[in-house]
């Protein structure tokens, strides 16, 4: 899925408080099928551009196309029938629903998207956790779990739908070295093979020699690294 941003401008506005604006993007794409590594410092506003991205934050003005589709055109209904089927996205915070089980976390995209049948949507799901090293926590509810397993469940949950559009929010953060490695090669090569995007948010330096776009986020705009 290609991305196109046009005349992107998103401002922060609180009563009592000077307005920021924190993103200023003239015109920008990425095409599909890209990897792309998107760097920048805390508070650059690397969440807000993922959010918008992810048809959760409306922009204050510009638009967003996603596979030709103006995000923003959408009614609200149908944006997030677009975000379920075809968007995948890795919280920084991981936002698992804490009354469900590791298993049924993954399937939540699987539900919505109705694609698959109850039986295909287990499989599917334990495939992923499994391949997440998560084989012998299929049953454990988020709170049972550690910060990096959490992460492994919501790395498998934005796989499941198999979107096009991939986005990551500091996906190797709370991971050690050899966790982070297996779960960007499982993002990477899941990615490449469904010829689907993916923007990865990060300021881990390891990450840069695994991507050949690398874009800087800086003073609200895009700058290619």
């Amino acid at each position: 899925m290609d991305v196109v941003l046009q005349q992107l401008r998103h401002t922060y506005a609180a009563s009592g408080l000077e307005a920021r604006t924190v993103l200023m993007i003239d015109d920008w794409q990425a095409a599909s099928g890209a990897q792309i590594l998107l760097r920048g410092v805390s508070g650059s506003g690397k969440t807000t551009l993922l959010n918008i991205l992810a048809g959760l934050l409306p922009p204050t003005t510009g638009v967003v196309r996603c596979g030709g589709q103006s995000l923003y055109a959408l009614p609200e209904n149908e944006r997030d029938r677009l975000r379920a089927t075809t968007i995948g996205y890795i919280f920084q915070m991981h936002h698992l629903a804490p009354t469900l089980s590791a298993l049924e976390n993954v399937e939540m995209p699987l539900v919505f998207g109705r694609k698959l049948n109850a039986r295909a949507r287990t499989a599917r799901a334990r495939e992923l956790l499994d391949s997440v090293g998560l084989r012998d926590f299929h049953r454990h509810r988020p709170m049972q779990l550690s910060t990096g397993q959490r992460l492994r469940v919501a790395v498998a949950r934005a796989l499941a739908a198999q979107p096009a559009l991939v986005l990551a929010d500091e996906p190797t953060a709370a991971l050690d070295a050899e966790s982070s490695h297996a779960v960007m090669d499982l993002l990477q090569e899941s990615c490449r093979r469904a010829g689907a995007t993916l923007i990865v948010a990060s300021h881990d330096p390891a990450l840069a020699t695994r991507f050949d776009h690398v874009v800087d986020l800086r003073n609200g705009g895009l700058h290619e690294g």
